[in-house]
C-alpha cells in the first residue's frame, strides 16, 4: 500500500502573535487533500536551518511557502537549505513578494514553482497535478481571480491555541477600487465583497469559540456603508465588554448613518486605521491618490471629539514630489487633529507597484535589499532621509507607545515636527542607537533633553515625568531625577538659610 501524500503549508511571521490568514485560506480550500495538509508557522527570528529540520521531519511531498517583504531573506535561505538536503521535496512559493518581478528573484530560482496572485484555489489544483505525476512545464503559474463565492472561508482553521494566544484576522471583502501607486492594492480593479450572511455566520462561530478581538484586513471597510453598518450592528448586539474590533477606514467617507453606528460603541471597543499618507494635493495627484483633505481632517476630528474609538493614522515619508517642509506641514496638521497614534512609514518599493514610474523623474533611490525602503529622492537627500527614518523610530518609542502622555506636549510645543526632529537628532547624537534602548534609559534621555535643551518650568517637567513614569507601573522617584531633586532641595535650603540670616540681621 502506497503511503499517503503529505502537504505542508508554512510561512515565517513577524511575531508569534500573528496567525497567517493566507495559509488558512489555502488549507480550507484543499478539498479532498485538506486532511493531508498541515500548517506550520514560524517567526523570522527562528534559524532557517532549524525551520528546515522541523519541516522535513514531517517528510512532506510538497511544501507551500508564503513569502512576504518581511520574511524573504530568511525564506530564501530556507528554500535553498530544503532543496539541498531534500531535492525531491517540491517547494511551491506564493505571496505578494514573489507574485511580481518573479524571474529575477533568487528564491524563485531555488524553488520548484511559484503561484502569482490569489492562490486560494490554484494551490490545490497544482498539488493535485503534482501528486498525479503531471508536473506543469512552466515554473511560474499565474492564478486567475476566482469568484469569492467559490472560496471556502478559512475561519474553522484557527485552532484553540490560535484563539487563546494570537491575533485573529478576518476580511469581509478583498481588493480596493483606489489606485494609490505605492500600494499593491492599486493593481486591483475593484473591491469584491464576500457574501455577508456567510461571513457573519463565520464570525458568530468564532465568537462562540471565544474570539473577542477581530482584526479586519479589508482595505476599504467603509466603502459600502450598508455592509459596514450591518457588520457594526452585528457586533453591537453582542454587548460584550471584552470585544475589540480593528478596521481600516477611508478618511473622507464617513456619512451620518455610519457616524451614528460608530458613536454607539463603548470605550475600548473600536480601533480605526486611517491612511492619510500625505496632505499635499500635488503629491496626491502625482501618485493617483484621491482624497478630500478637508473632509478627512473633519472626520478625524469628529472621531476624536465625538467617539471613544482609538485612531491610528498613517503618513508616508519619501513620496515623489514631497520635501521636508511639505511633510512637516502634513505632520503638524495631523498632530493638531488629535489622533492617538501617527504611524510615520518610510516609502517602500513593493514589487509590482506603479510607484516605480517616478524613479527617474524624482531621482528615487531605493534600498536594493528588503524591505526596499526609500533612501533618497530629488527632494530629500540621503542624510535627511536617514534623519526622518530615525524620527519615525523615535516617534514610535515616545509618542505612539503612549508612555509619555503628559510629557509629550512639553516636547512638541507649538511646532511638533520641528521640535521632535530636534529631539531625534539629539537622541541619536547622544546614543548612536535607534533600537534596544531600555525604557528606563529612554525616560532619562527625555528628561535630560527637556531639562537641558528646552525651556520648560521645573515644576511642569517634574509633574509630567513623574506621572508618566508612574503610569508604567514603576514606584518612587526615578534615578535620573533624584540628583536634580537633591540639588533643588539644597538650593531651597540655601535660600532658606540666607533668608533666615537676613531676618536675623534686620531684627538687630
Amino acid at each position: 500500500m502506497l503511503p499517503m501524500p503529505n502537504i505542508t503549508l508554512a510561512t515565517l511571521n513577524a511575531r508569534y502573535i500573528h496567525a497567517s490568514l493566507g495559509l488558512r485560506y489555502l488549507k480550507a480550500n484543499m478539498g479532498e487533500l485538506e486532511p493531508l495538509t498541515t500548517i506550520r508557522e514560524f517567526i523570522i527570528t527562528d534559524r532557517p536551518i532549524d525551520i528546515a529540520e522541523t519541516l522535513l521531519a514531517d517528510a512532506p511531498d510538497i511544501i507551500g511557502l508564503g513569502v512576504y517583504i518581511w520574511n524573504v531573506r530568511e525564506a530564501t535561505e530556507l528554500v535553498k537549505l530544503i532543496k539541498m538536503v531534500s531535492p525531491q521535496t517540491l517547494v511551491v512559493l506564493g505571496g505578494p513578494e514573489v507574485s511580481y518581478e518573479s524571474e529575477e528573484q533568487e528564491i524563485v530560482q531555488a524553488a520548484d514553482y511559484v503561484i502569482c496572485g490569489m492562490a486560494d484555489l490554484a494551490f490545490a489544483e497544482l498539488c493535485r497535478a503534482l501528486l498525479a505525476g503531471k508536473r506543469p512545464p512552466q515554473k511560474i503559474i499565474q492564478a486567475g481571480q476566482p469568484p469569492l463565492s467559490l472560496i471556502r472561508l478559512p475561519y474553522e482553521q484557527f485552532t484553540a491555541e490560535d484563539i487563546a494566544n494570537r491575533l485573529i484576522y478576518v476580511e469581509a471583502s478583498r481588493g480596493c477600487p483606489f489606485k494609490c501607486e505605492f500600494c499593491l492594492s492599486s493593481l486591483d480593479k475593484t473591491a469584491w465583497p464576500f457574501d455577508i450572511d456567510a461571513f457573519l455566520e463565520a464570525m458568530g462561530r468564532l465568537y462562540a469559540r471565544g474570539v473577542r478581538h477581530f482584526k479586519f484586513v479589508d482595505r476599504t471597510f467603509n466603502l459600502k456603508v450598508d455592509t459596514s453598518i450591518r457588520i457594526l450592528e452585528y457586533f453591537l448586539a453582542k454587548q460584550d465588554e471584552q470585544l475589540f474590533l480593528h478596521f481600516e477606514l477611508i478618511p473622507d467617507h464617513l456619512p451620518e448613518r455610519l457616524k451614528a453606528a460608530i458613536k454607539r460603541f463603548p470605550a475600548g471597543t473600536l480601533q480605526f486605521e486611517i491612511g492619510i499618507q500625505t496632505f499635499n494635493p500635488e503629491v496626491q495627484t502625482l501618485i493617483s491618490r484621491r482624497q478630500d483633505n478637508q473632509k478627512s481632517g473633519d472626520n478625524i476630528r469628529w472621531l476624536v471629539e465625538e467617539t471613544t474609538a482609538h485612531l491610528h493614522t498613517d503618513l508616508i515619508v519619501g513620496l515623489p514630489g514631497e520635501d521636508m517642509d511639505s511633510f512637516a506641514e502634513g505632520f503638524d496638521r495631523l498632530v493638531a487633529l488629535g489622533a492617538e497614534e501617527i504611524q510615520v512609514g518610510i516609502l517602500k518599493r513593493l514589487r509590482g507597484t506603479p510607484i516605480i514610474r517616478h524613479t527617474e523623474a524624482y531621482a528615487m533611490r531605493y534600498n536594493p535589499a528588503p524591505p526596499y525602503n526609500i533612501l533618497a529622492t530629488s527632494d530629500i537627500g540621503f542624510a535627511d532621509m536617514q534623519r526622518l527614518s530615525r524620527f519615525a523610530r523615535y516617534w514610535d518609542m515616545v509618542a505612539n507607545s503612549g508612555r509619555f502622555k503628559d510629557t509629550l506636549p512639553l516636547l512638541l510645543g507649538h511646532q511638533p515636527f520641528a521640535r521632535f526632529m530636534a529631539f531625534a537628532d539629539w537622541l541619536f547624537s547622544t546614543t548612536r542607537q535607534t533600537h534596544k534602548i531600555a525604557l528606563s534609559r529612554l525616560f532619562g534621555f527625555v528628561y535630560h533633553y527637556l531639562s537641558q535643551e528646552v525651556v520648560v518650568t521645573e515644576e511642569a517637567l517634574f509633574a509630567a515625568m513623574l506621572a508618566d513614569y508612574a503610569r508604567t507601573g514603576q514606584k518612587g522617584l526615578p534615578e535620573f531625577m533624584k540628583l536634580d531633586v537633591e540639588k533643588g532641595q539644597d538650593n531651597r535650603r540655601r535660600k532658606s538659610n540666607i533668608a533666615t540670616q537676613r531676618q536675623a540681621r534686620h531684627a538687630h
